[in-house]
């Protein structure tokens, strides 16, 4: 996942102007105060990479040549862009039913979620001792400063997963008061607070009936304060079922997450005497799937997202049509739909209208880039890349970098 350094609410930050960044030959940085760096004979571009500014859309001429694939790899990608990015204006070529047809038949899945933590070794720790999760992979980017880890409860090819990025130097990020919390289905919910309590973890809910049900549940903190909903269920194939956000008008943000992002309303519920609603939405059954909560604070239009949390991303089939769907029901594009330089893998990043990053890309690339073939096809990356150089005069309107992890040495 390409590195995000925002702003920490209290350890230093590096610079970027201290910081190393492999750049789309010269499409990096903007003219201002940044150095410009060289394309390397070492770079090779990654499934990953990160908008720190999007002033401008992606010139096709760069993304030529360039096919497309899976959010489901582009580790931690993380889409920067909510200041900058501009709202889509919807197409003439495409009406709102030509765009709710194609949303309906568009295969979707939630892959993952991206956050930013302090101390990566302490919340892996975490989040196998007393959540049960599994260490999916691990990578260390220290000539790039940052590391990253996916943990979940099974492959990222079938089950939505988490994504940690952990940047040198940085201890501590400001979670906002927008994110809410993720849900963890247990069979035993004690059991797993006990488990905390004796790990030294934080637990800021007892055990307790859900307010208007009888399903158990409890509330915890991971060690950089993010809240944990745990629930207790059944057996389930996707334990890790819910990220809750919080939105500033409930009905327009079901609206636009059935129309743009195809999910389903599987339930709604109002709970007046604690003055909040909420809405839960996905692609399939609560009890098989993570599904996206929605809350409504009576009253409350806008929250402060902090830097801690990141985005969310989804697979679609076809990049270029969901970029249409999203601008013709009100998102904004933050990146352009369209291939990566060298690596035929499209995807798009957007905000839907409460601010909330997602990317999108096509789900078939994760297996392409583990077969033996595409090592041939890595290899001559650096060429094509250099034959797409933006000019000077796109400079100042986009600032991306793609890390360049070595991908030929993890397919050995």
């Amino acid at each position: 996942m390409a590195r995000i350094l925002p702003p920490a609410s209290t350890s230093p930050t590096p610079s970027t102007s201290q910081l190393s960044f492999p750049l789309l030959p010269s499409l990096l940085l903007s003219s201002c105060s940044r150095p410009r760096v060289p394309l390397s004979r070492a770079y090779i571009p990654s499934r990953r990479i990160a908008l720190l500014h999007l002033g401008g859309a992606i010139p096709q001429s760069l993304l030529s040549g360039v096919k497309a694939s899976t959010l489901l790899r582009l580790e931690g990608n993380s889409i920067e862009g909510s200041t900058a990015a501009t709202m889509a204006q919807p197409s003439t070529n495409v009406t709102e039913n030509n765009a709710i047809d194609w949303v309906k038949n568009d295969n979707r899945r939630m892959l993952h979620v991206v956050y930013r933590v302090g101390d990566l070794h302490k919340t892996i720790k975490f989040y196998t001792e007393c959540l049960g999760m599994k260490l999916l992979r691990k990578r260390d980017i220290p000539e790039e400063r940052y590391s990253n880890a996916f943990l979940g409860y099974g492959p990222e090819e079938s089950n939505f997963a988490i994504e940690l990025t952990y940047n040198y130097g940085v201890d501590k990020y400001d979670i906002g008061t927008g994110f809410g919390h993720f849900g963890i289905a247990v069979e035993d919910v004690m059991r797993v607070v006990d488990l905390v309590k004796a790990k030294g973890g934080k637990v800021t809910g007892e055990p307790s009936p859900i307010k208007g049900g009888n399903t158990t549940i409890a509330f915890i903190e991971d060690p950089d304060g993010y809240k944990f909903k745990l629930l207790e269920r059944g057996p389930t194939p996707e334990p890790l079922c819910q990220l809750m956000l919080r939105v500033g008008d409930l009905d327009r943000s079901i609206t636009y997450h059935k129309k743009a992002y195809g999910m389903k309303l599987l339930r709604k519920r109002d709970y007046p005497e604690y003055k909040y609603t909420t809405a839960m939405m996905g692609y399939g059954p609560e009890d098989k799937n993570v599904v996206l909560e929605l809350t409504y604070n009576y009253g409350v239009k806008e929250y402060d997202k902090g830097n801690g949390y990141a985005q969310i991303a989804i697979g679609t089939d076809d990049v270029y049509k969901t970029a249409e769907a999203i601008k013709v029901f009100g998102g904004k594009i933050a990146l352009q739909p369209g291939p990566l330089p060298g690596i035929n893998t499209k995807i798009m990043a957007c905000l839907d209208p409460d601010g909330w990053k997602s990317i999108n890309g096509e789900d078939e690339f994760c297996t392409k880039l583990c077969e033996k073939s595409m090592r041939p096809r890595l290899r001559s990356l650096a060429l094509p890349l250099e034959a797409h150089a933006l000019t000077s005069s796109l400079a100042p309107r986009l600032r991306v970098f793609v890390d360049n992890v070595d991908f030929l040495k993890e397919l050995e």
